[in-house]
């Protein structure tokens, strides 16, 4: 009779959900508890976030990372070097950058407000700089496959001696098979292990515009890759070596496609001199930062808000005005989303040409294919069709 490995878990997932445990498919779990006692959300978020970063690893080449909440991440990077508006943006201060810093700096700045509390995964040994960056922001847990002694020092510290870091064990292999307990009734079906390149997304492309460069393919292929591990329905875009949106959970897909677009021009906004320029009293903390930001952003507050707002300054910052924001947002172009189904009507297609989105992935076969790719074709947009949906429940 095979053994199966057992985990005890501090709760479910709601603190009243106990006793509750983790079994793993074999013998051995793929990880190890190296600090803090998981939950189960903690644990559901860790191997999404785990095997996100492993295939953006294995299928781009370079050390990635990933901010989780909830099933879905909130921001996805690659250890590409930030601009300097960037760092100041991602709050990053003096500290010099490697590869995997920079991965997690992207990955926690593409949405900072919901990124609060995150689950983090590094594709690559953390290092004492991402482990600098890591110890300032609010987080409940770390997955890596390994920590510099310094590094993991700087971890245990965090949360009062709690925060909760794991090891990630590369040598287990996923199972062929997957279960899935829901309410007495088990779910089995194959893994999906669809591994899309960067060569499927340029042999499918349906648009007059054919053009594909070497930056926007990787964009591109790194939000495809994203939308496996988001849950359904979902809208990725992708900007720089980053997500910059995510749009996830809504039963209709113009609503994931707002809810992206909208958060790739906050991500935008956020580079503006002029939010980066706001008179921050001395001493408020980063959390406090992004709520304020938000809210700058949004100019939308009650007489309350305001005046807890207005006390995060040492004098009323400047607002930004429509003719301001309007200009910046028109920078902002070039960007890649994809869509872990088909198209269904020409809207999205309309709304990312409005945000500046330059290149398009979906899985094509819906009867108004052709609708979406004159569509795509009138903002002369890239579009590939992959034929691999990608959904996530």
């Amino acid at each position: 009779m095979t053994t199966q490995a057992r985990l005890e878990l501090r709760y479910g997932t709601n603190p009243h959900q106990k006793p509750a445990a983790i079994l793993a498919a074999g013998e051995k779990l793929p990880f190890r508890v190296l600090n803090g006692a998981p939950s189960a959300i903690n644990i559901l978020d860790a191997l999404l976030a785990w095997n996100l970063v492993r295939e953006l690893r294995g299928g781009l080449g370079l050390p990635a990372a990933a901010s989780y909440k909830h099933l879905s991440p909130t921001g996805a990077g690659l250890g590409v070097p930030l601009p300097d508006d960037l760092r100041e943006s991602y709050f990053t201060g003096d500290v010099e950058l490697s590869p995997a810093a920079s991965a997690y700096a992207r990955a926690r700045g593409a949405d900072r407000l919901c990124s609060f509390g995150d689950c983090v995964a590094i594709s690559d040994v953390v290092d004492e700089p991402a482990a600098a960056l890591l110890a300032q922001e609010v987080s409940d847990a770390v997955i890596a496959p390994g920590y510099e002694p310094e590094a993991l020092a700087l971890l245990k510290e965090k949360k009062r001696g709690n925060y909760l870091v794991l090891e990630a064990d590369a040598e287990v292999g996923l199972p062929k098979i997957e279960h899935r307990d829901l309410l007495g009734v088990t779910l089995e079906q194959p893994l999906n292990d669809a591994h899309l390149t960067t060569e499927d997304l340029r042999a499918g492309i349906v648009t007059e515009n054919r053009e594909l460069p070497d930056e926007a393919a990787r964009d591109l292929l790194l939000a495809t890759i994203a939308l496996k591990y988001t849950q359904s329905n979902s809208i990725t875009i992708a900007l720089g070596g980053q997500l910059v949106g995510v749009g996830c959970g809504q039963q209709s897909r113009i609503h994931c496609v707002q809810l992206a677009a909208n958060k790739a021009q906050l991500w935008h906004l956020r580079r503006n001199p002029l939010v980066q320029g706001l008179p921050f009293r001395e001493g408020i903390g980063r959390p406090e930062r992004d709520n304020a930001i938000d809210l700058y952003l949004r100019d939308e507050m009650t007489p309350k808000e305001r005046v807890a707002w207005l006390s995060s300054f040492s004098e009323e910052p400047r607002p930004l005005t429509p003719e301001q924001r309007n200009d910046w947002l028109a920078r902002l172009e070039g960007m890649s989303l994809s869509s872990d189904a088909f198209i269904p009507f020409r809207d999205t297609i309309d709304r990312a040409a409005a945000v500046g989105v330059g290149y398009v992935a979906q899985t094509g076969g819906s009867i108004r294919d052709g609708e979406v790719t004159e569509a795509a074709n009138e903002y002369d947009l890239l579009m590939t069709c992959t034929g691999v949906r990608l959904f996530t429940h």
